[in-house]
């Protein structure tokens, strides 16, 4: 029972997050509100396939959570490109950019919120596997 559960909690989270991708695609660096002057200049220095990351890793943040309520072997690895998704978008804007000495270490919150949440999936499905629950 609990299984089920937190599979729809991470199909949730990741439905939000792709809910997250989409406002940035459409609305740029204007996704969380006003944005500003540096909001709007870090966007606009976003490598090309910036964003292309940002979508592999919650598609397959989604579609690993999906997996795992179909009881499919699919979720392990699914879970594996969501993770290293969120850690390539995430470690290039940490460790290419100067958002932390802008605005502050607390920006590394939420993102490590993600990472961990996307690390736990995939860890959910390796126990699953073991535990035959899926696959």
């Amino acid at each position: 029972m609990w299984f089920r559960v937190v599979a729809v909690a991470l199909l949730v989270w990741g439905l939000a997050g792709c809910f997250a991708c989409i406002q940035q695609f459409r609305l740029g660096a204007g996704a969380m509100g006003s944005p500003s002057a540096y909001d709007r200049a870090l966007y606009d220095a976003l490598p090309v396939w910036y964003n292309a990351v940002y979508a592999v890793a919650v598609g397959c943040g989604v579609l690993g959570a999906a997996a795992l309520l179909g009881r499919s072997v699919l979720a392990r690895p699914l879970f594996a490109l969501s993770s290293l998704g969120v850690a390539v978008q995430f470690g290039w804007l940490f460790a290419t950019t100067d958002i932390l000495a802008v605005k502050g270490v607390g920006t590394a919150i939420f993102p490590a919120v993600i990472l961990g949440i996307a690390i736990f999936g995939w860890w959910l499905a390796g126990y699953a596997r073991r535990r035959r629950w899926i696959g």
